[in-house]
């Protein structure tokens, strides 16, 4: 696909802000040549429509009109798909159901039920039009329509079953029974669940291949650290970014057989930052998924939030705002995010039921791989994680496995090795880049031999570097990277409550072979 030229140099493009790259397209981007739904790239057709007037470059309209065209088929013609699950803040008592419709559908329900054949009365749900406008001759106008219900007052520990509906589909409909899927709350003093991560997943053979191990796991939920489908193929954050909606479908498809169970817990990459839909970038975000909304606003940033299942504090965060590599949304909130983690993080470390804290975002605090090391992520928060003694941190960015020993004050605090353990009270923190989630794996820096269960190749030293907030490289020999594997994975985490709490943390790749594991041990 050829880059679209805008008029606009690319040297220029790279300084303008996700805000200033918005205000561009809107006024650039608005005469519509061909309506692509999200029903026709299901099945592969592409449907005309005609007399569409100018709109600006991105628009999410909540709740939306039923269409002129497709969305005047009969409701029973207009199949849900997509499926995916998102927790509340308050895991015991709140679910998210999101799914997509192909056209715009009338008085969009869920049902809920203990039994698949006994679902309950209709819950009304929300109806999210998401308008892309064309890019030149290269991309096409999608129109896409997302639904989402908010499941409140459930009883903790407790499986449900569902059906998703509008007018003229009724999940209740005995013909429909194949359809029903079912989730599971989250119980008030669970004594160990396991929870899966990773990121830069994208749509592919290696992306299913990994959903794949995920149903078979069944984790309480699943974390995913950016860089979510890849619509927008380039990732820089600049105008001429390659991007299509219509990937979106494919993602969702894809990940539905375990989305529709697992709650699938985003937060933002550089390849999710989408300038059409919003000054920020993360208006398609916010029309595609329903996250916690936990004391951060999110239709600023839907991937800032936090939730506590079990004894385990999560927290995720947008790096997009403090990474120097790519600086498109640097600030965008104007500290606000870092403020916000701040009491988040004081808040969770007071808590008497969390026992562990988990911190999960996209750009790497500490990796040797591709991309390396973002110095943003390391002076924004850094000081906060060893202030507030967070236990375990996962990132994405670069599509390798990579672990590091537990770090205190940029050096080793202690060495652990696979099979070994360590106390982030006394030793510091352990950084997990889980980035093998489906896109083509990237390498290590010559002279770091990949280095995995069964395969181990310490290196003393490895010549990598960091990021500047000049956007140079500054080189660094770093002794703390301790596990390294290049393909397909993902990371499993069993946390376990009681006198001596743990984290049991291993790596498997999409055939489900163990790459890594080591504990993470608090002494109450």
């Amino acid at each position: 696909m050829e880059t679209p030229d805008f008029g606009i140099p690319e040297r220029l493009a790279r300084r303008m802000s996700m805000a200033e790259q918005h205000e561009y397209l809107r006024t650039k981007l608005t005469r519509r040549r061909t309506l692509v739904t999200a029903g026709a790239v299901a099945s592969g057709l592409l449907t005309g429509c005609a007399g569409t007037q100018d709109r600006p470059a991105g628009t999410v309209a909540t709740p939306t009109r039923p269409a002129t065209t497709a969305a005047a088929a009969p409701g029973a013609a207009l199949v849900p798909f997509g499926r995916h699950l998102a927790l509340g803040a308050d895991p015991r008592t709140q679910m998210r159901i999101s799914w997509q419709v192909p056209a715009a559908v009338r008085k969009p329900y869920v049902r809920i039920g203990a039994r698949p054949d006994a679902l309950g009365p209709r819950i009304e749900a929300e109806l999210r039009h998401l308008h892309t406008p064309a890019m030149g001759d290269v991309r096409p106008e999608v129109e896409q329509y997302y639904v989402h219900a908010a499941l409140d007052h459930l009883l903790p520990g407790t499986t449900y079953y569902y059906g998703v509906g509008h007018e003229g589909l009724d999940p209740a409909d005995p013909r429909l029974r194949a359809a029903v899927a079912s989730f599971r709350t989250a119980p008030v003093r669970p004594r160990s669940f396991v929870f899966t991560a990773f990121g830069d997943q994208g749509v592919g053979e290696g992306a299913a291949a990994l959903d794949r191990q995920l149903v078979g796991v069944r984790p309480a939920f699943h974390l995913h650290a950016g860089d979510i489908c890849y619509a927008d193929a380039n990732g820089r954050g600049t105008v001429a970014d390659r991007y299509d909606a219509a990937f979106w479908d494919r993602f969702f498809q894809q990940n539905e057989p375990v989305a529709r169970s697992v709650p699938w817990m985003v937060t933002t990459g550089n390849h999710d930052m989408e300038a059409w839909y919003s000054p920020e970038g993360y208006g398609g975000q916010l029309a595609r998924f329903s996250l916690p909304d936990s004391g951060f606003d999110p239709r600023l940033a839907p991937g800032v939030y936090t939730f506590t299942y079990g004894n385990v504090g999560v927290v995720a965060l947008d790096a997009n705002e403090v990474s120097y590599e790519i600086p498109a949304n640097f600030g965008y909130s104007g500290g606000r995010q870092t403020a916000w983690l701040d009491r988040t993080l004081r808040r969770l470390r007071a808590s008497d039921e969390v026992d562990f804290v988990v911190v999960y975002f996209h750009h790497c605090a500490y990796s040797t791989s591709a991309h390396a090391s973002d110095g943003g992520v390391r002076a924004a928060w850094l000081p906060l994680f060893a202030r507030h003694r967070v236990d375990l941190v996962i990132n994405g960015h670069n599509h390798v496995y990579e672990r590091t020993d537990a770090i205190r004050d940029g050096e080793v605090g202690r060495r652990v090795p696979v099979g070994g353990s360590t106390d982030p009270e006394r030793d510091g923190i352990v950084y997990v880049t889980a980035g093998g989630g489906g896109r083509d794996p990237y390498g290590f820096p010559a002279g770091a031999q990949v280095s995995y269960e069964g395969h181990v190749h310490d290196a003393e030293s490895v010549e990598t570097f960091r990021w500047t907030r000049s956007r140079q490289r500054d080189p660094e020999t770093v002794e703390w990277s301790r596990v390294r594997y290049r393909g397909f994975s993902y990371l499993s985490v069993e946390a376990e409550s009681g006198p001596a709490p743990r984290l049991k943390v291993s790596a498997r790749t999409h055939t489900g072979e163990r790459i890594d594991h080591f504990e993470v041990r608090r002494g109450r």
